[in-house]
């Protein structure tokens, strides 16, 4: 029996050491291969080759000044590619592997395709803790860019079903790892000048700034682009969404948080961290079913609560 499955040439790569190898044989040959991460699927191509990171931004309709995410395997590989400080080294120690991407001035000799960071002097790096994931960076031993994997603008994916819905096609492989346990994207954090909160995501500020000792400045809609995921209008799905809603309109359906009757229930338990795991799959399965419109309940604005709250802010922004 074959370890890949085909589908209009886009393969189903099993969490296994040939689907690892032969997903980093696809990015070597300049391939797309969707991997999962802790926070959500990425569309991953190789950072050092033009053609490969233009055919993200074709597969995705991603706007060309909106950098990329440059996945690491280690600390080591970051070096290559970003100057490296102090303060990096503090909050690498502490959230790294994890959901947690640093901005650091590239170096002049980082070898990147220009592609990757819009023509900014900066870069973003993470190091994921997704198993699969480390093992596809060590085994490719090089620089993946790797924005979601999702039509840009739409709904991310947390499974290969959702990936495969929204990319089949258009991308060589989808490495199937289940579940992303996280469920939003990475904090993004920015250390090329005063510690700054470009997006909020799976590390809390809150943690951030007792890591650095200082308080952070936050990035405010409508700055300049400065970090992926900074667009206003983001993570929408095809209906439009409501904020805060007490209770239903005509052709709605309900996200719900907390005991309450509702659709779908991001936790009934009030669990941030649990609501964060469902977000982007409650909206996905809501979006399914047709509705006008999706109703969504208020969301604590603090810790996890930041994160879902600001994808659900660009989820409901126009379009």
């Amino acid at each position: 029996m074959s370890n890949t499955q085909s589908s209009d040439s886009t393969e189903t790569l099993p969490d296994s050491a040939d689907g690892v190898a032969r997903a980093a044989a696809l990015l070597a040959a300049g391939g797309l291969v969707a991997m999962p991460t802790e926070t959500v699927y990425g569309l991953a191509a190789d950072a050092r080759k033009d053609r490969a990171v233009a055919r993200i931004f074709n597969a995705k309709g991603r706007p060309r000044f909106n950098p990329l995410i440059v996945h690491v395997a280690d600390v080591e590989m970051a070096k290559r590619y970003v100057e490296w400080s102090s303060l990096a080294d503090r909050v690498a120690q502490a959230f790294w592997p994890g959901a947690l991407t640093l901005v650091l001035p590239l170096r002049t000799d980082s070898g990147l395709s220009p592609l990757v960071t819009a023509d900014l002097p900066t870069l973003a790096v993470r190091m994921p803790a997704h198993p699969l994931a480390q093992d596809l960076l060590r085994l490719f031993d090089g620089p993946v860019a790797a924005p979601s994997a999702n039509p840009s603008g739409k709904i991310s994916p947390t499974t290969a079903d959702h990936v495969a819905a929204g990319l089949t096609g258009r991308i060589e492989g989808i490495l199937d790892g289940g579940p992303c346990p996280v469920g939003v994207e990475s904090t993004i954090l920015g250390l090329s000048g005063t510690p700054t909160l470009l997006r909020p995501g799976g590390i809390p500020q809150e943690a951030l700034e007792q890591c650095l000792g200082q308080p952070l400045e936050v990035y405010q809609n409508g700055d300049a682009l400065t970090a992926p995921g900074q667009m206003t209008s983001h993570y929408a799905p095809g209906a439009s969404v409501r904020l805060n809603a007490d209770a239903l309109a005509e052709g709605e359906v309900m996200l719900g948080f907390g005991a309450m009757e509702c659709t779908l229930n991001l936790s009934p338990a009030g669990d941030l961290v649990e609501a964060a795991a469902n977000l982007f799959g409650h909206l996905h399965a809501l979006d399914a079913m047709g509705p006008e419109g999706i109703a969504v309940a208020p969301i604590p604005e603090t810790g996890l609560g930041r994160a879902i709250n600001d994808r659900l802010r660009r989820a409901a922004a126009p379009r």
